[in-house]
Formats: structure tokens, C-alpha cells, sequence
């Protein structure tokens, strides 16, 4: 172990374990409550070969949940025949159990609905479904409300009279695959082949932004060696479409998920669906080009978008507000594109017909969106979510109130110091490049799958200087330094659509520091490392 590799470990107090942590360690599935009630009313309903509709929802998380049921009560001698899978339209349906659930449980004669990374706030449908018999068992991740639904079983960590501290951070395929133990704890599922869901959990864990310690440490180490040999013909494909060279959170974050988002964003997830269960290469091709389609055109939309914003400019206020016509789907990356840029919460709003916008807003630090929609409720049709990510309807007639009471909200709270959330810190300084190699590169896949709690590595790299400075692209918008330590070592170091202030260092100043991550290039088949920019720092 090389002696940075060690340091960085020792700062970030992770153990030989965290880097190879044992699948056997996973925590108990039984500790969540209402496991007992779901498993019991799943073993009825295979004994009795009964319909059973599993719904979901329309990202990354709900597809995958949503697979990994299905296919843990397959594993578990479920007929496949017995289950349907019913995903909501992000435009008609919006998040949560649709009412069209309802029509189509009984037009199929479901006996048991299970739910994916939803339910736990649909206490109307259920009850209703208790009216027809219709048997459902919540499975979720999402905060709940003060009582629970009248389900058979509502399996969600983060239940309020039951919490399960341990599993807090699971995201909804996380739940779901902890179903799946307890169905092989019970021998319903042949010891050991649950573990061949953990690629989709990886996907679903990464692509929701959980926190990547405790036990989703343990699902998505082993997650990314079950993706690294996947035996699905879909996640294969789309793979190979997307360029993916390896199994890791970059991959996953910015090849595979958002094309798997794509559908849901501008179509209808039941494409990206279909790609997870597609069962040769010949079903999966069309599919995967489809996504690929999806996923370019919802790129130049977002960018149209984002500039079309920038270009006009935008308020002073604390809170950016903007609205235009734009695709629905595209509205949350853009708000997370204006924080980005501008380092303050925003709300993309869009038009969506008879003088209705609906939005999305992201924020950060101390700046809770959910409050601030509850402060703004009379000016709003409806609204809500998390602190850091929420969605909004508002009259037309209303978008100057809606506004300003946003903002008059933020200013209430007499908040300083938020830009500090946004900035990145360096795990270790590095002033000697060979110190930096692939080998130090090798040691540090170790620590993947990277995200909330576990970080991919930040080094600052002191007292160099720039031997170059390049401007590349069509639009001469990614920079290129070559540098140099006092040594007189060489790093290459790159950043993409890097910020005009980058563009126009002075090479000849030499009082400067660089945050960088490190990233294999491999070009013509010769490995070198380097380095990718986080931040440019005078000093």
C-alpha cells in the first residue's frame, strides 16, 4: 500500500474492511418491520399461483426496484406469468400511485400489489384497493407521513413509529432487494442467486444519490463485480452503445444512468424498463438505441435550455426563478445546472398549457425547498419534496407572488456562509507528482462505487507551474495544462467546459493551486494518468 493511498484512509478513518467488506455482513433483512407481514403474504400468493402487480416509478431507482422485484419472485417459483409491472407517466401520472392502478388491478384480476419506491403517501389508493380485496405491501425509502397506509405490510426505513436506523440510507432498489433476502432467508430463493440482482441495485443506489457507506458499502462493492460480468443482454448493449470501458461511479453516473433516465425524462421509463428485462441482444438493440436517441436529444434541450437562461440573464435575487417553454423532463437538471453556474437554489419553471406552470427546483446548505414551497403554499396549485430537490405547480397569475415569496423566505432565514456547501475540499496535498501514478490509480478503485459519504478523492496539488495552457474544442471551451513540479515532473491536467476565468490564466503566474480527481487516459492503447480539474485557486 503506497503511503498516500495509507494517509488517505487514515483521513477519511476507513478500514481494511470498507475495502473489502463481506457480503455476509449485510444487515438482517428481518429487522425491517413489516418484513414478516410481506413475506408471509407473498408466500401465499406464489402457493396460490395469485396475480400480483408490482408498481414503480419512472427513474433510475423505480426501474431497477421494480426489476429486482420481479425478478426476485421469479428466483423465488413465482409464474411469470402471475406478474405485470406498472409504471406511472412522469406528465399524466406524476410521482406516487396513480388512480389509473386502480382500473387496471381490476381489469387483470390482481390479488397483491407490491410497490417500489413508492406508497408510503398513497393512503387514498390503498384504501381503496382494501374495498376491492386487492391485497398491497408497500416497499419504499422516501419519508413518511405520521401514520401509515392501511397496506398488509409498509416496508420503509424510514417509518416514524418503526424506524430502522441501520438501512436509513437504502434507496428504493435497496428496499427491494432486501425483500429479496428475506425470500432467500426462508429458502424461497436458492441460497446465494439474489446476489445476481446487486448490479441493478448499484445502478439504482448511484443513480439516487444515497450515501455510499454501511451497507450500501457492502451492495455496491459487490454490486459493481456483478455489473462488471452482467448477465443482462440490455445493460450489456446499452454498455457498449454508450462507450462504457469500465465498471465504475463515472460510468454509471454519466453512460448509463442518464440514458436509462432519458426514457422517463421524455417518453415513458417503460422503454428503459423493457431494456432491463430484454431477454437475448436481439430484443435488447432496439431499445438500447432508443435510450440512445432519448438521451442525446434530452442533452441538446437541456443545453438550449441552459444557455437560452444564461444568455438572457438572470435576477439578483437569492433565489433564481426562471420560466420559458421548455420539455417538462429537462426543467430538474437545468435548476441543478443554474446552481452550478451561479452557486444559489433555483426553480425552472415551464408552461405546460391553460396558463399552468409546472417546475422544479434544487437547492443546497441551509435552504430547504419543501419549506420554502409550504411558506409560498398560497401562491402555488401544489408542491412539495426534499430539502435539497422539490417540484411545483403555479397559476400563471400567480408567478410574481410565487417569486417573491420564495425569496422572502430565503432572506427570513438571514443565512451566510451557503456558497461554502458548494465548494470542494482536498483530502491531501500533493507536491510531488510522483507521487501520482497508475498504480496509486489501481489502489484507489478500491474505494468504488464513489457518491455521498464516500467521495472520490480530491488532491491539491501545490507549488507548480503551468509549462502550457491550451484551449481546446470547437468552441475553445476545455482547457488543457501541462505542469510541472519543482522537480520538474509532468502532469497533464484537463477540464471540460471549464469556466472563462480558467481560460484566462497567465501560464507565467506561478502562484497557483489545483484541486483535481485523477482519471486513466487511454489513447492508442498506451495507459497514462491525468489529472481532471476541480478548481483553480491564485493564492
Amino acid at each position: 500500500m503506497s503511503k498516500i493511498f495509507e494517509h488517505l484512509l487514515k483521513n477519511r478513518h476507513f478500514t481494511k474492511d470498507f475495502l473489502h467488506p463481506k457480503y455476509d455482513e449485510t444487515l438482517d433483512p428481518f429487522l425491517l418491520h413489516d418484513m414478516d407481514k410481506a413475506i408471509s403474504r407473498i408466500k401465499k400468493a406464489i402457493k396460490n399461483s395469485e396475480k400480483i402487480l408490482i408498481y414503480g416509478d419512472y427513474d433510475v431507482d423505480g426501474v431497477t426496484a421494480s426489476t429486482v422485484m420481479e425478478q426476485a419472485l421469479i428466483l423465488a417459483d413465482t409464474n411469470p406469468d402471475n406478474i405485470s409491472i406498472m409504471l406511472p407517466d412522469r406528465f399524466a401520472d406524476g410521482y406516487g400511485m396513480s388512480p389509473k392502478l386502480i382500473t387496471r388491478a381490476k381489469k387483470q384480476g390482481i390479488n397483491l400489489v407490491i410497490t417500489v419506491d413508492c406508497g408510503s403517501h398513497n393512503h387514498a389508493i390503498i384504501d381503496e384497493l382494501n374495498t376491492l380485496n386487492i391485497d398491497t405491501i408497500v416497499s419504499d425509502h422516501h419519508e413518511t407521513a405520521d401514520t401509515m397506509p392501511g397496506a398488509i405490510a409498509v416496508i420503509n426505513p424510514h417509518r416514524k413509529d418503526y424506524p430502522t436506523q441501520e438501512m436509513q440510507n437504502l434507496a428504493g432498489v435497496g428496499v427491494a432487494f432486501k425483500i429479496a433476502q428475506a425470500l432467500a432467508k426462508e429458502d424461497l430463493i436458492k441460497n446465494g442467486q439474489e446476489k445476481w440482482l446487486l448490479d441493478l441495485v448499484l445502478l439504482g443506489t448511484v443513480c439516487d444519490s444515497m450515501t455510499l457507506i454501511g451497507e450500501n458499502r457492502i451492495l455496491g462493492y459487490y454490486g459493481i463485480k456483478v455489473l462488471s460480468k452482467t448477465r443482462r443482454p440490455g445493460l450489456a448493449e446499452l454498455m457498449f452503445r454508450s462507450g462504457v470501458k469500465s465498471i465504475n461511479s463515472e460510468s454509471i453516473g454519466f453512460q448509463i444512468g442518464p440514458r436509462l433516465n432519458a426514457a422517463g425524462r421524455l417518453d415513458t421509463a417503460d422503454l428503459s424498463l423493457n431494456l432491463l428485462r430484454a431477454k437475448t441482444p436481439i430484443d435488447a438493440a432496439p431499445l438500447a438505441e432508443s435510450l440512445e436517441i432519448l438521451n442525446k436529444k434530452r442533452k441538446t434541450e437541456q443545453i438550449a435550455a441552459t444557455r437560452e437562461i444564461t444568455q438572457r440573464g438572470v435576477s439578483n435575487d437569492p433565489v433564481i426563478i426562471e420560466t420559458g417553454n421548455w420539455h417538462e423532463g429537462i426543467l430538474g437538471i437545468v435548476a441543478g445546472r443554474l446552481v452550478e453556474q451561479y452557486h444559489r437554489p433555483a426553480f425552472v419553471l415551464t408552461d405546460v398549457g391553460n396558463n399552468v406552470f409546472k417546475g422544479s427546483g434544487r437547492s443546497f446548505g441551509d435552504f430547504n425547498l419543501a419549506d420554502a414551497l409550504n411558506y409560498a403554499k398560497d401562491s402555488i396549485i401544489g408542491g412539495g419534496g426534499h430539502a435539497g430537490a422539490a417540484g411545483v405547480r403555479v397559476d400563471g397569475k400567480e408567478l410574481y407572488n410565487f417569486r417573491e415569496q420564495i425569496n422572502e423566505y430565503y432572506r427570513s432565514l438571514h443565512l451566510t456562509n451557503q456558497e461554502d456547501y458548494l465548494k470542494q475540499h482536498a483530502d491531501l496535498d500533493v507536491t510531488d507528482f510522483s507521487e501520482l501514478n497508475l498504480d496509486l490509480l489501481d489502489e484507489l478503485k478500491q474505494l468504488e462505487p464513489y457518491g455521498p459519504g464516500n467521495e472520490e478523492p480530491i488532491f491539491c496539488l501545490k507549488n507548480i507551474r503551468i509549462s502550457n495552457l491550451t484551449r481546446m474544442g470547437a468552441e475553445r471551451n476545455h482547457l488543457r495544462l501541462d505542469l510541472r513540479d519543482k522537480q520538474g515532473k509532468y502532469l497533464k491536467a484537463i477540464a471540460f467546459y471549464a469556466p472563462e476565468k480558467w481560460l484566462q490564466i497567465d501560464p507565467d503566474f506561478d502562484r497557483i493551486e489545483l484541486l483535481v480527481k485523477l482519471s486513466e487516459n487511454d489513447f492508442n492503447g498506451v495507459k497514462s494518468l491525468e489529472a481532471r480539474i476541480c478548481d483553480i485557486m491564485m493564492i
